[in-house]
């Protein structure tokens, strides 16, 4: 398979409700399904916002509603369906994205860096690794959110015999409007530096603190050029195409990749 259509989904997030957001982006997602997308991407925490009531709202997976819907939709649907959860594990809290795939797999990651700033750092534990997945014959590195801002994290490592390690990174976010500026060029600065594709998705709305979402979902091709891009504070639901021809045959006449730096990543000073 040389494209892989994604379906990105800003939206209202109803505070602390799964199952009103559940019951919300179903209705949003209409009669999407395999036959129109492979991918579709959900905001993190799209069950309950971006909460810090981590005791309160995290489950275990195997009793997580939001879990259950995610594969539920993916059967459905017959396509993959991603988005963020609070989940409880031996004794800890992770913001962990959950890629739902239609064969009823589950691939997770648990958010690296922890937005410190709202005091996620004392709700939720840190994820220990990075995660590249293949599907459809694209490699997708997954992050959510805070993890946009550390481009070390996030930069290609390629194998010793290998070019690149991916061809496109997936951010979900709940991206606070006063920082939207940062949220668009990091996500095109991520594009850029790993001549590969982002998608970002991020939340409308406004959350129970009052703080406003202004979405800016975006998805970049590997020159850093939005082929999503919708106005600000506006909900949509968009499907497009992530091209791996293309985007080969950029990286052939632009090689930038091979003037790149190898490099090793160590433990952050905070941790």
């Amino acid at each position: 398979m040389s494209q892989l259509t994604t379906t990105l989904v800003q939206c209202d997030l109803r505070w602390e409700d799964p199952a009103a957001n559940h019951r919300h982006l179903d209705t949003l997602l209409g009669d999407l399904d395999g036959n129109t997308t492979d991918v579709i991407v959900l905001p993190e925490m799209f069950a309950t916002g971006f909460t810090m009531n981590s005791r309160e709202q995290a489950q275990p997976m195997e009793h997580s509603e939001s879990v259950a819907w995610l594969k539920a939709q993916a059967h459905k649907r017959g396509c993959v369906i991603t988005g963020s959860v609070a989940i409880k594990e031996a004794g800890e809290h992770y913001n962990r994205l959950i890629w739902a795939a239609p064969d009823g797999e589950l691939i997770v990651y648990d958010k690296r860096h922890l937005f410190r700033m709202a005091g996620e750092h004392e709700r939720y534990a840190m994820g220990e690794g990075r995660k590249v997945i293949t599907y459809k014959g694209f490699r997708i590195l997954l992050s959510v959110c805070y993890d946009l801002r550390f481009p070390v994290w996030m930069r290609q490592q390629a194998a010793e015999d290998e070019t690149f390690e991916y061809d496109a990174i997936l951010c979900v976010a709940n991206w606070p409007a006063p920082r939207r500026h940062p949220w668009r060029t990091l996500l095109q600065a991520r594009a850029i530096e790993n001549l590969c594709y982002v998608v970002g998705v991020n939340r409308v709305g406004e959350d129970i603190k009052g703080l406003a979402y202004s979405g800016d979902s975006l998805l970049v091709d590997f020159k850093g050029e939005p082929v999503v891009d919708h106005p600000a504070y506006e909900a949509f639901v968009e499907t497009a195409t992530l091209d791996l021809d293309a985007l080969n045959e950029f990286r052939e006449k632009f090689p930038a990749w091979q003037d790149s730096d190898r490099f090793e990543l160590l433990p952050g000073v905070g941790h």
